[in-house]
């Protein structure tokens, strides 16, 4: 019996040495095809694989704080908790889905040095962040944030001239080993192996810290470059502040707080991307109580078209009748909202109004014809004017802000974001950000926060020739991964590539009618915008049947068939009705629609097709009706450059 108990503390003995020296840690996905080691040694290192093939190699995880302290070398392990979780949200305001499904298994790793590193593994991809328990405040020096990839990879890499950017950029596809040390993009980068699997990389839950950009190396691998903390700027114009001095820190914050999620999407179904909700599932959760105000919907702008309408008896511009005249477009079609962009207020002061606008005339008109206002205005004079602005804005009844020109994402303007989603749900008004980083979950936390920019969208088609087909349909699985888009469609006035030219007053889009159409149902944004005069809709009352009934929220998306800056054939479905949008670059396609995703019974489906002649001029379109039902089969032609749109309802 002794020798026995001897042999069972020895045993016992062995075992606690094991759990205590435990270096290497192993987490699977749910569906155990994505797998994340970590190795805990003098450096902390992570690696992914998925189906037991390497994507990310060994990669070193590490943070800089106070006075030159490592967290992440020779770090000690204390103990380790893990977690699953498998169950299904309702989304705030809906987005791709009504109901997003949120299961992962989580690992995380507490350190005897106050600090954590947690891993989720989804069956999407995985994700990461820091977490520290120290005392009083701290200051971030650096992170250590390197990925070493497997191979040579291709990537789609949104380059920078600068940290004072719109975030408006074309996703250039380079491989990683031509990306020099200089060059450097923001995110989401978009990986290819050229082997079938993607690999998205972003940030989710960004709160008091710089955003995440990656640059080179002239090797397999990025790595990490931030926005270092700004210690003094100057102002030019109303609107560029424009950093002239930056510390040689990240971030001046709490000592016990945790930090973003580092975010791995992966997959080997390019279509994935376009449903991946791994951002707003790393996000923190909604902020307000009460978001029955929240009204998504659809906005006639004014700035794209420079209010050029005509056939009217009055000087068209910024000024109260053409405001109205918006509104009764607005009115008759269904739309429910107008924004007054810039020239309502005279720059550097929103409380004084331009003497041809009557702020007030216009929100009274537009409830007696139900059609709420959104105000533009430009970020510092908001944040000079802060609370008698909202306040104001609250009392003439205004249903919403856009915000412009930030144009940077150090922790000082990433607060201001909060800042102003915070103050301004305060007083039920929606918030689009515009001139603005990627969306990094703050539409989570503040559903009030409706849309984002920070796209290279129809705008630029005003003073360039960068928004080709090519690039929209490179968007969906890129740019929009990270989340609402603003890209702004709607133009009525489509020329071919060959024939495009920028004009800024009378803007055309490059790309077929159908095209824009599709973006509608492609592209995701809870408020969406129509970009062309009420003048030109007018003018095309068959258009307007379709966006007229377009919803810009869904209840479900299911992709169809789709290739990274090739194509993309998807189906939303809103209610009882379905719609269907297909895209594609300079190339006519052919596809094949399986309707297959509809329930029993008959429908009809009302079709937006590219004309015969549309790769010649991008204004021909034709629509048909046909009867369609779950065993239906479509086939369709798209022009180059071209689009399809359908709405499918009972009949």
């Amino acid at each position: 019996m002794k020798n026995l108990s001897k042999l069972f503390v020895i045993v016992l003995m062995m075992t606690s040495v094991t759990i205590s020296a435990q270096k290497e840690f192993s987490l699977l996905s749910p569906d155990k095809k994505i797998e994340v080691k970590v190795s805990v040694d003098e450096k902390i290192e992570f690696s992914v694989l998925k189906n037991s093939k390497a994507l990310i190699s060994p990669s070193p995880l590490a943070m800089n704080v106070n006075a030159n302290v490592m967290l992440g070398v020779n770090a000690k392990v204390k103990n380790t908790k893990t977690n699953s979780v498998n169950k299904i949200l309702q989304r705030e305001v809906r987005q791709k889905s009504k109901e997003v499904r949120e299961n992962y298994n989580e690992l995380k790793i507490n350190f005897k040095e106050n600090f954590a590193l947690t891993f989720r593994a989804f069956n999407e991809g995985v994700a990461y962040r820091f977490e520290t328990s120290l005392d009083g405040d701290m200051k971030v020096n650096s992170e250590t944030y390197s990925v070493n990839f497997a191979g040579d990879y291709l990537s789609y890499f949104p380059e920078e001239e600068s940290f004072m950017s719109h975030n408006e950029r074309i996703f250039n596809p380079i491989m990683l080993k031509d990306i020099k040390e200089k060059q450097f993009a923001s995110t989401p980068t978009i990986i290819d192996t050229k082997e079938g699997t993607l690999i998205a990389i972003t940030e989710s839950d960004l709160e008091d810290y710089p955003g995440l950009w990656l640059k080179g190396t002239a090797q397999n691998s990025l790595t990490r470059i931030f926005p270092a903390y700004v210690l003094d700027a100057q102002l030019k114009r109303d609107r560029d502040l424009m950093p002239t001095k930056r510390a040689e820190y990240l971030a001046l914050t709490k000592g016990t707080r945790t930090f973003p999620w580092r975010i791995f999407a992966i997959t080997n179904n390019d279509g994935d991307l376009i449903t991946n909700e791994m951002v707003y599932l790393l996000s923190k959760p909604n902020q307000l109580k009460d978001i029955s105000w929240i009204k998504p919907g659809k906005v006639a702008w004014d700035w794209w078209n420079f209010n050029n309408i005509y056939n009217v008896d009055f000087r068209a511009g910024v000024n109260t009748e053409t405001y109205k005249y918006f509104i009764d477009f607005a009115s008759k079609y269904g739309i429910e909202y107008i924004i007054l962009d810039e020239g309502w207020y005279k720059l550097g002061d929103l409380l004084s109004i331009e003497p041809e606008m009557n702020v007030q005339e216009i929100i009274d008109y537009g409830k007696q014809k139900n059609v709420g206002v959104i105000l533009w205005v430009v970020w510092k004079t908001l944040d000079d004017q802060l609370q008698p602005a909202l306040d104001q804005f609250e009392k003439w009844g205004v249903k919403g802000i856009k915000v412009d020109f930030m144009q940077r994402d150090d922790q000082e303007i990433v607060n201001y974001y909060w800042k102003v989603a915070r103050e301004a749900a305060k007083r039920k008004l929606l918030v689009d950000f515009h001139g603005a980083f990627k969306p990094s979950g703050l539409f989570r936390a503040y559903p009030n926060v409706i849309t984002n920019e920070g796209v290279k969208g129809l705008e630029n088609d005003k003073w360039e020739s960068l928004v080709t087909p090519e690039h929209c349909v490179t968007l969906p699985f890129t740019r929009m991964f990270a989340g609402p888009m603003d890209f702004t469609p709607g133009a009525m006035v489509n020329v071919t590539k060959a024939s495009f030219k920028p004009m800024f007053t009378q803007p055309t889009s490059m790309g077929t009618r159908c095209q824009q159409l599709a973006m509608y149902v492609v592209y995701e944004s809870p408020l969406q915008m129509l970009a062309d005069n009420p003048t030109n809709y007018y003018r095309e009352p068959v258009c307007m049947e379709f966006l007229s009934k377009v919803p810009s929220v869904w209840d479900k998306t299911i992709v169809l068939d789709a290739k990274i800056a090739d194509y993309v054939l998807l189906a939303r479905q809103s209610g009882n009705d379905w719609y269907v949008g297909a895209m594609t670059d300079d190339k006519a396609r052919d596809f094949t629609v399986d309707f297959s995703f509809l329930d029993e019974g008959s429908y009809s489906a009302d079709i937006w097709q590219d004309g015969i002649n549309a790769d010649r001029n991008g204004n021909d379109f034709k629509k048909i009706s046909v009867e369609v039902n779950k065993a239906t089969k479509l086939n369709i032609h798209l022009a180059p450059g071209g689009g399809w749109a359908a709405r499918v309802y009972s009949k």
